[in-house]
């Protein structure tokens, strides 16, 4: 019998809705459960033939534990080794290396030293920063966030250099990036799930969380929606994402990429809908089958080993500016969504 496991923390209907799912396919020789764990000792198999890691990232023995669980055999969705690598000033070099278009970023020193770092550990470092360039490079308004965090902790609306200096000092010793903020008419949150399925919703992040998907979304352009699929895509391949959502914000009919670091997204009934929640769900379970049913090695789930050696998933391409995309930017083709 080859078992799913489901890996969770606070998150109440998406587990169990999975669990459900997988097992009602009747797949003979699969089941799904909730995972069971406690010391784990080294090298010895974890019983599951695929974990669907929900909590890893909040909880370090949960990485670690996985990290040896794929090293015996288990296939984890999201692969602990890169997402453990991944930060999202990362991200986005590397789409701007593979023609993804994103804003102006820029990543910034601390603010505060790290703990046990001294004047003497950052002779490197140059000091005073060249703010004027930095300022010119990125423009206002501008985000100041972490280069590795989530869910808005710690992210700056920035206006004006007193305003990024204000927040700056706030900062402590998070490691930040500074980024330009975009404009945007329409602005969509897509679940790619297995590098090849995307669900595209409209999403809202000026409103509160439980409203920020849009119920019913006005009609897009054609030619926009296989923009933002094929860039989404083009990125979660790239970075080895089994399952992920990336985050754009359009501005005179270019998508620029915002966020596409959430390898354990928001599946909540409650946030997400009911339309966007049963297709994830059945998304997540046909790909954990799917993997169940493989063989896969570790070294074939490392596909970001050839990303690192030069050989991307994509062609890189020239990153367009948005002076260039405003000016090249073409009427959106409407049609009913």
């Amino acid at each position: 019998m080859k078992k799913i496991g489901v890996l969770f923390g606070a998150e109440n209907t998406f587990p169990g809705a999975l669990v459900d799912r997988i097992n009602s396919l009747e797949i003979e020789g699969i089941r799904a459960e909730f995972v069971h764990v406690g010391a784990v000792r080294m090298a010895e198999p974890s019983g599951y033939a695929v974990i669907v890691d929900r909590i890893s990232h909040d909880m370090p023995f949960y990485r670690s534990c996985l990290k040896n669980a794929a090293l015996t055999g288990t296939q984890v969705i999201n692969n602990p080794f890169w997402w453990s690598a991944d930060d999202k000033f990362f991200n986005y070099a590397l789409a701007a290396k593979l023609g993804v278009a994103v804003p102006p970023t820029v990543l910034l020193p601390h603010k505060q030293f790290p703990p046990k770092v001294t004047d003497r550990s950052v002779r490197n470092l140059e000091y005073p920063l060249d703010w004027d360039s930095i300022f010119e490079y990125v423009g206002f308004p501008a985000f100041l966030k972490p280069h590795n965090g989530g869910g808005w902790c710690d992210v700056s609306h920035v206006h004006s250099r007193e305003e990024f200096f204000a927040a700056y000092d706030q900062t402590r010793d998070l490691c930040m990036i500074l980024q330009a903020a975009v404009p945007f008419q329409e602005y969509f949150r897509c679940y790619v799930v297995g590098r090849s399925e995307v669900r595209i919703m409209s999403y809202d992040p000026r409103r509160p969380h439980e409203h920020r998907y849009v119920v019913d979304p006005p009609a897009y352009g054609k030619k926009l929606l296989k923009r933002i699929e094929k860039d989404a895509l083009t990125l979660c391949r790239a970075l080895g994402y089994d399952l992920n959502t990336v985050e754009f914000a359009v501005d005179n009919g270019i998508p620029y990429a915002i966020d596409f670091m959430n390898p354990a997204p928001d599946a909540d009934l409650h946030s997400v809908g009911e339309e966007s929640f049963w297709w994830i769900v059945d998304a997540v379970a046909r790909l954990a089958v799917k993997k169940a049913k493989s063989d896969d090695s570790l070294q074939s789930q490392m596909n970001w080993g050839a990303l690192l050696s030069g050989q991307p998933a994509s062609r890189p391409q020239k990153t367009p500016t948005r002076t260039a995309a405003k000016k090249t930017a073409k009427k959106t083709i409407r049609k009913t969504d």
